[in-house]
């Protein structure tokens, strides 16, 4: 378990590698490494949630399972008035996102070590985004939901994407389970972008 992309120190050899790639007409930089999630490039389905994102430019947002920052860093793009905070529980992704903020001069972040979303207990955000760790269970990205939910603000969206082979139907039956509003944004691909909106304060039941 310790060499996947999900504990908290991968015991893995490191490899690290650079990267370039175009996320909303930026060019960013990355440096990867083994033991994180999509070591060799960006993949896909972060890509697609990417481009499908929307936020204002004041927002508060939290990526959750950052990884080495694709997804966190190109939010901080489009927010340059808020601010993200990236959180994973592996600690060599945090490392590679504080290194790859610095390089491509995004100040606006904070990444923090966190098993799901406990480091971040006495906040509130505008927008959750997560490329949700699927080879973890399907406990894991429903308890990441429920989480997401308590830690949104009322209108605030929680923006994933999962695979239809991956439990896309029943993670959308999860999701409508939890907010008001899920709508499926965009399909790439077999990939599955999906918002779901909180609409009113989960003290309401």
């Amino acid at each position: 378990m310790s060499n996947h992309y999900y504990s908290d120190k991968p015991q893995v050899a490191h490899d690290r590698r650079a990267t370039e790639a175009e996320l909303r007409g930026w060019k960013l930089r990355f440096v990867t490494d083994a033991g994180v999630f999509s070591k060799s490039g960006i993949d896909y389905g972060s890509r697609v949630l990417i481009d499908a994102i929307e936020l204002t430019a004041g927002a508060h947002v939290l990526d959750v399972g950052c990884g080495y920052g694709p997804i966190g860093l190109t939010a901080a793009k489009l927010v340059p008035e808020g601010h993200v905070t990236m959180i994973d529980i592996n600690e060599r992704a945090v490392e590679l996102s504080r290194e790859n903020a610095k390089a491509n001069g995004i100040t606006n972040v904070t990444v923090m070590q966190s098993n799901l979303l406990s480091e971040v207990n006495q906040r509130d955000f505008d927008a959750v985004l997560t490329n949700p760790p699927i080879r973890a269970g399907k406990e894991i990205v429903h308890t990441i939901f429920e989480q997401a939910y308590q830690h949104l603000k009322v209108g605030g969206s929680l923006w994933i994407v999962i695979q239809k082979k991956q439990g896309a139907p029943s993670a959308k039956a999860k999701l409508e389970s939890l907010f008001g509003r899920v709508e499926e944004v965009t399909k790439d691909k077999g990939y599955r972008i999906f918002k779901a909106v909180k609409t009113k304060d989960s003290s309401e039941g």
